[in-house]
């Protein structure tokens, strides 16, 4: 009796599963379209869900200063144009670096040469990449520098400990030129949680409410 009670559940297990093979099969020849594309599609639809809320979420750290803003910008610089007062100040001491041999070790041959430690290349922009102590500044902390502009910790080093920076210029030339070493305060615009990506600092950079300020620093470097 339990033998053919077991057959029986068998039989319309295997039954069931060739009724939804067939339905499948049908909706398959009906829409065109596989079963297994639905599920894919509605994946790259969350990821792209997802990369407009990152988007929206970085861009709201340029719109908090643009709020800030004077009207009237054509000759104004960042430290002008801001209250600066408004964010917690740090006094540091800061030099500059490069991602030459000179400050890194590495050559332009070396696998990781102009990478930082978050992973992000070194870039001189209005948002900057800069090293730090992380136990003071973890990565993804923005601080406005006076002199130099926005720097973004990405990078740590072995001399860089408690209070210190160091801001990643392209020439060792720059470096001696616009900064050498200097005690300044720093002024914290947004406590970083660890991480840094490229698109984070490609939104920051390219947001074209501040891109007075930003072709100031094009211009430096042209």
């Amino acid at each position: 009796m339990k033998k053919m009670v077991k057959k029986i559940y068998i039989k319309r297990f295997i039954m069931g599963l060739l009724l939804c093979g067939a339905l499948l099969t049908t909706f398959e020849s009906i829409t065109g379209r596989q079963v297994s594309s639905l599920f894919s599609s509605e994946q790259v639809s969350a990821n792209s869900k997802e990369e407009k809320k990152n988007h929206v979420r970085e861009s709201r750290v340029v719109n908090q200063l643009n709020q800030q803003i004077p009207t009237d910008v054509d000759e104004q610089t960042l430290e002008g144009s801001f209250d600066w007062s408004k964010y917690r100040k740090v006094k540091v001491t800061a030099t500059g670096y490069t991602a030459g041999y000179e400050s890194t070790g590495k050559e332009p041959t070396h696998p990781s040469y102009g990478i930082t430690y978050s992973g992000v290349k070194v870039q001189r922009d209005m948002f900057s990449t800069i090293a730090a102590d992380l136990t003071v500044f973890p990565i993804g902390t923005i601080l406005f520098i006076p002199g130099y502009g926005y720097g973004v910790v990405a990078d740590k080093g072995g001399a860089i400990k408690g209070k210190k920076l160091d801001l990643y210029y392209e020439t060792v030339e720059d470096v001696y030129a616009s900064w050498g070493k200097k005690l300044l305060d720093v002024y914290v615009v947004k406590e970083g949680k660890g991480t840094l990506t490229e698109k984070q600092l490609k939104v920051w950079n390219e947001d074209q409410t501040m891109k007075v300020f930003r072709q100031q620093y094009i211009d430096e470097k042209s």
